[in-house]
């Protein structure tokens, strides 16, 4: 049913459709290309001591810190088409992140991967080494403690992880806009489509459609994120 005194819903139903559709294809994106890089990044801050990683701590929140304009201008001049990544990419692999719904995953990725390292490192902080060290006792390798004690106590935080970063590469906008613009069915993702809506005439209702969208969507990711952690938790209680 359309909106009562929407004259131009129709026309701006095919916009917000694909807005969606390409937020959904970034966030997930985002977020399956960071995750094991996440939890190899929280692992390291949780178990590890060695030289750098204070730095290496600075540089993975560093996104939360900046102005999210300032990492997608970062990116812009890296991964630009004359950047030095960039123009890399480009020759040897053909591949172009500048103005490409692949560069707003990026862009998505990297200021979501602070919210996510945090989540699954708490949950590395949180397993008693003694467990581990008791798998070792009775013969297991390292990556098998790793794989069979570890991973599964720290699952509720990865997916914890996982669910903050799906909704934060979702909403994000600074970065992204100024990385690979506004480009309808390339790069408008929903916070740039409702940018893009309120700066139309008579583009408010399409604005307010995709904001519904987006609440619904969070508190979807919220309902999930909670009901698969608790199901993990309790098959790691029934293991226990």
């Amino acid at each position: 049913m359309l909106p009562p005194g929407s004259e131009t819903w129709p026309e701006l139903w095919p916009g917000i459709r694909e807005a969606v559709i390409l937020s959904l294809r970034v966030a997930l994106v985002a977020t399956l290309a960071s995750l094991p890089f996440g939890i190899a990044t929280a692992w390291l801050l949780a178990r590890r001591r060695f030289p750098g990683r204070a730095v290496l701590n600075g540089l993975v929140h560093l996104p939360l810190i900046l102005p999210p304009v300032v990492t997608g201008y970062v990116l812009l001049v890296l991964f630009g088409r004359q950047g030095p990544l960039g123009a890399a990419l480009d020759q040897l692999f053909g591949i172009s992140l500048a103005f490409r719904w692949t560069g707003a995953a990026l862009a998505a990725a990297i200021m979501a991967f602070p919210l996510m390292v945090r989540a699954i490192r708490l949950a590395f902080e949180a397993v008693d080494p003694r467990l581990e060290a008791a798998a070792a006792t009775l013969g297991a390798s390292g990556p098998r403690v790793f794989a069979t004690v570890t991973l599964p106590l720290v699952a509720p935080g990865i997916v914890a992880g996982a669910i903050l970063a799906f909704a934060k590469a979702m909403g994000e906008f600074g970065a992204t806009i100024t990385f690979v613009s506004n480009i309808p069915g390339e790069t408008r993702t929903i916070p740039s489509a409702i940018y893009a809506f309120l700066q139309a005439p008579g583009g408010e209702r399409a604005a307010l459609a995709l904001v519904l969208v987006s609440v619904v969507i969070a508190l979807a990711a919220l309902f999930a994120s909670e009901w698969v952690g608790a199901r993990v938790a309790r098959r790691i209680r029934g293991a226990a």
